[in-house]
């Protein structure tokens, strides 16, 4: 619509002028740019690029294709849902940063080179943990900086992998890689974002800590962001099977342990993420289709699933299910809205996660690994069995804590945003022909044939009465986990002893010789003249001030001399002129 640049350039410039729009008209300038993206991103069509010369490297910043425009969309979309959800929010910080994290990920997926990409990756991490810290407690302080030194480590290993890149084949081009040194770097900087185990706790930390409009946000951009980059650089790569069945299936166990309602989503991101992690080592198109809706539909229901829960909090203050219980009557709508996401994302039929989960795995049938597809199976139970169960039951039907909870009315525009990401995902799950139709590769899955949804019935069947005859044994405990993020954490003084203390000695020596030099050449040059006299800088006595006292009648007979004699010469030429 607006010419072949980069739809999230749209929402970045928002953001820079979002702090100068009047308070009472912010939010709704907000919800301009996203739209403004879709409109842009409407008017692409495959194949469109714009290139730059850069010394001489050649620069792709805008390359549209059907797998980025798969991302584009969703992207611009949920952050038109996500502004919906926060009209309410009056923080400017917020608001800046939620734009400038969704405009980076629009960038890096519609990045065709390297450069561009790592540019755009910068950026999501500081904006991305920003809506970590916006909270402004003490834990999501810290949780804020713990998200930030993992993003920095992450990006550093994808610095080092282009560096490397480039040293090699003189190219920035974003594609499919070799196998090599710099490609093992580059796969390793998108692991850490796509929490790949056991680079994956910085979630399970962070999203819980964060703001409730920015967990929404956060949701969706950084982990499908390293989805699409893996699917660009390493389709077929057979390590990613292994490392997305590890995602899908841990991230499903720690699920079940937690008791904080918003860990347990952010532990699901982790194993859905390996769904789609799973799908691209598989390779093949039908996989890579799977691996691609999954994430599409991943976003609509994750992002419903973080506001219904975000909404709960909003109204009663609380998190945890053992601090919750029977809230049903009082806040039915919440519940609703959260069972819709709940049933999408554990693929129940006629729901968006039924059209997009079972084509990943049925990709791995019809690749002949069976050990795959039974795992596979197995985490779908475990999601159903927490999210679509354990969470809602204790939470809205559970007994009643001792400690009688509040429960204050949520703002309209909540209402409204849930309203429609319930909606999308129904209608998605009903009518799969527009999310197949922009997909990468000719779709040739059929979700709703007999063995499908017979499959997906029995798998909701038989979780939910295992579901009720242990439910006794999966009631939540008031209990602290310890995940891979524990390592860093206990080693934090050591590290900061040997790493940063002897770096801070020598900045300090450094910072102290410079200001002591500067001391002494300020004293000398207060009066050099009494340094020659006294030996002494400045006037440091009552002998060096009489010794300066003396020096200045001679120095003020020089200057007047000085100053006759050069009248006497102008004279001279005068009246010989």
């Amino acid at each position: 619509m607006f010419g072949a640049f980069t739809p999230g350039l749209i929402l970045i410039v928002v953001a820079v002028l979002l702090p100068f729009v009047p308070k009472a008209t912010r939010s709704w300038v907000f919800l301009a740019a996203p739209i403004l993206a879709l409109l842009h991103i409407s008017g692409f069509t495959p194949g469109m690029t714009t290139s730059w010369t850069l010394a001489t490297f050649e620069l792709t910043p805008v390359r549209v294709d059907p797998l980025a425009n798969v991302f584009g969309w969703i992207f611009a979309l949920v952050t038109l849902i996500g502004g919906i959800y926060a009209i309410h929010l009056k923080d400017v910080g917020q608001q800046s940063s939620a734009l400038l994290y969704a405009g980076s990920a629009l960038g890096a997926v519609y990045a065709g080179d390297l450069f561009t990409l790592i540019f755009f990756w910068e950026i999501m991490a500081f904006a991305s943990a920003y809506l970590v810290w916006a909270r402004r407690t003490d834990e999501s302080y810290a949780s804020a900086m713990r998200y930030l030194f993992v993003h920095i480590f992450g990006g550093s290993l994808l610095l080092g992998g282009i560096l490397w890149q480039i040293s090699e084949t003189g190219s920035l081009a974003f594609d499919t890689f070799e196998p090599g040194w710099p490609a093992w770097l580059i796969l390793g900087g998108f692991a850490v974002n796509a929490a790949v185990v056991p680079f994956h706790a910085w979630i399970a930390d962070a999203y819980p800590r964060g703001t409730i409009t920015g967990s929404v946000f956060l949701s969706a951009f950084t982990t499908k962001t390293a989805v699409y980059t893996m699917a660009r650089g390493f389709p077929g790569w057979e390590i990613l099977i292994w490392a997305g069945l590890l995602m899908a299936l841990y991230g499903v166990t720690y699920a079940i342990l937690s008791n904080d309602i918003r860990r347990v989503l952010a532990y699901h991101i982790v194993s859905q993420v390996g769904f789609m992690v799973t799908g691209i080592g598989i390779g093949t198109e039908l996989a890579l289709n799977g691996a691609t809706s999954h994430a599409y539909t991943h976003i609509l229901y994750k992002g419903l699933l973080f506001m219904a829960t975000g909404a709960l909090i909003y109204a009663t203050g609380r998190s945890k299910m053992t601090e919750l219980g029977g809230l049903f009557r009082q806040t039915p709508a919440i519940f609703w809205f959260y069972m819709v996401a709940a049933l999408s994302i554990s693929s129940a039929p006629f729901f968006s996660g039924f059209i997009s989960k079972p084509m990943t795995i049925s990709g791995a049938e019809y690749a002949s690994t069976p050990t795959v597809v039974l795992l596979l199976h197995l985490a779908s139970v475990g999601t159903f069995l927490s999210v679509g169960l354990k969470l809602p039951w204790f939470t809205w039907f559970g007994s009643k804590p001792d400690t009688p909870v509040t429960v204050k009315p949520i703002p309209w525009n909540m209402y409204a945003a849930m309203g429609i990401g319930a909606g999308l995902n129904i209608v998605l799950g009903v009518w799969p022909a527009p999310l197949y139709g922009i997909l990468p590769y000719e779709v040739t899955f059929d979700p709703y044939e007999l063995k499908g949804l017979k499959k997906g019935f029995q798998i909701l069947l038989f979780t939910g009465l295992a579901f009720f005859l242990i439910v006794d044994r999966l009631k939540p405990k008031p209990k602290i986990q310890l995940d891979t993020d524990w390592v860093y954490r206990i080693s934090k003084d050591a590290a900061w002893r040997f790493l940063v203390v002897p770096v801070q000695r020598v900045f300090a020596w450094g910072e102290r010789a410079s200001w002591g030099a500067a001391s002494t050449l300020a004293r000398l040059g207060i009066d050099p003249v009494s340094v020659a006299r006294t030996g002494r800088p400045g006037p440091q006595s009552d002998d060096h001030r009489s010794a300066s006292t003396e020096l200045r009648v001679p120095m003020t007979l020089m200057v007047v001399i000085s100053a006759a004699t050069i009248v006497g010469i102008l004279v001279v030429v005068w009246l010989r002129g």
